[in-house]
């Protein structure tokens, strides 16, 4: 890998970890479709430090709401008061749930045999369909202030579910919210928070496999770059997305999926 397909795809992640369009399947294709290879130890290793990028550009745009969601995790009654930052603390903690065990529990095949353009495209396709009736069937008026603890836990599955290539973490927990009957774009900010922690584990996960089995010559530059170039992309990614969601379904978004899927099937059959 060079330092410009480094940057490439950093921009690629700050782009796609923030829509609903499953960034680890972008960063799979991309590889796949201008054939950079990549040793598959550090490939993993360079997605985290790309996903690590777009924590930092979650924790600095929503820096406000973090600081809401700290102040509560110090407060022993904010865990049993009915104030919203406290109601958004318990719903992100039994929604990590979900993500924890399934990653402990299938790490090897998530990282192994799943990590291919063939399950892409078929998570792709599938999540564009459960979009597309998302938008049709609930009238959504809900805060996130209102999850139970049953909701959360299956917004958790959602989330966790999106450790398959192709499903998106964002796309996945957005869709499930809307269908829960929370307004489109207080899912879309239920969505980046709650991937904070998961985000942070696998970063914390993939240092201590790098610090024992060893970084490849020039690796942490290399994940450097990508790490920057998707902080900074993933900032405005969110920026745009937050304002934007609130006024547009999510349709093009699920056409698009359907698109890439067809794109990622035509070239699996001509190759």
């Amino acid at each position: 890998m060079t330092a410009l397909q480094a940057a490439l795809l950093g921009v690629v992640q700050g782009l796609t970890e923030f829509l609903p369009i499953s960034s680890s399947a972008h960063l799979i294709l991309a590889r796949a479709f201008f054939g950079w290879e990549i040793e598959p130890r550090f490939a993993v290793a360079f997605d985290v430090a790309c996903h690590i990028g777009t924590l930092l550009a979650v924790l600095v745009y929503f820096r406000r709401e973090v600081t809401g969601l700290a102040a509560a995790a110090v407060a022993p009654r904010a865990w049993r008061g009915p104030g919203g930052d406290a109601v958004v603390l318990r719903a992100i903690v039994i929604g990590t749930v979900p993500v924890a065990v399934v990653g402990l529990a299938a790490a090897d095949a998530i990282t192994g045999s799943l990590r291919t353009a063939g399950v892409a495209g078929i998570c792709l396709a599938a999540g564009a369909a459960v979009m597309l009736a998302a938008e049709r069937l609930r009238t959504r008026t809900r805060r996130e202030t209102s999850l139970g603890a049953w909701e959360a836990l299956g917004l958790g599955v959602a989330q966790a579910s999106a450790l398959v290539p192709g499903v998106s973490r964002s796309g996945a927990v957005l869709t499930v919210a809307m269908l829960l009957g929370l307004r489109r774009e207080r899912a879309a900010r239920f969505a980046f928070l709650l991937g904070i922690p998961a985000i942070m584990a696998a970063g914390a996960r993939a240092t201590l496999d790098l610090a024992t089995e060893g970084i490849p010559s020039g690796g942490i530059v290399l994940m450097g770059i990508g790490g920057v170039s998707s902080a900074i992309v993933g900032y405005l990614t969110i920026s745009y997305f937050i304002q934007s969601v609130s006024r547009r379904s999510l349709d093009p978004y699920a056409i698009y999926r359907l698109a890439l899927a067809g794109a990622v099937f035509f070239w699996a059959a001509g190759s």
